[in-house]
């Protein structure tokens, strides 16, 4: 997004943007409105997540942030600034949203802060992607 200013300060937080696709600041513009989007995970259209393919509830978690993101007339993924992730297996779910962000996002790198949790809101859940996106105001 070109109104928006991401930041990393040299050394720690410079190699960890590069590394992981984030930055660690962003300045929003006043003139535009936030949209805040609920934590998605790793269902399908219909509501089924499938417990043992943490790769397709990733993959799934980004298409439902996309769908949301557009149903509040956004383009999706290209108006994020900021990502929260939550992790039931960080180890093995971590790496594969690194792999989205930089799909998704290659122009640019959102904040984003990435939390190990014990269990999400459904059992089979393994992965819950919230996120902050700008809507430019005309």
């Amino acid at each position: 997004m070109s109104s928006l200013t991401y930041t990393n300060e040299a050394g720690a937080g410079q190699k960890h943007s590069d590394e992981c696709h984030y930055s660690q600041a962003v300045i929003i513009p006043a003139t535009a409105d936030v949209v805040k989007c609920s934590g998605q995970g790793g269902w399908d259209n219909t509501g089924y997540c499938d417990a043992h393919n943490i790769k397709l509830q990733v993959d799934n978690a980004f298409d439902n942030v996309d769908r949301v993101l557009q149903a509040v007339g956004l383009r999706g993924w290209e108006d994020v600034y900021s990502v929260r992730s939550y992790h039931v297996d960080i180890s093995e779910s971590f790496p594969l949203v690194v792999e989205k962000l930089k799909k998704r996002l290659p122009g640019h790198r959102p904040i984003w802060t990435s939390i190990a949790v014990p269990t999400l809101a459904f059992p089979p859940m393994k992965i819950e992607i919230e996120v902050e996106a700008l809507r430019e105001k005309k």
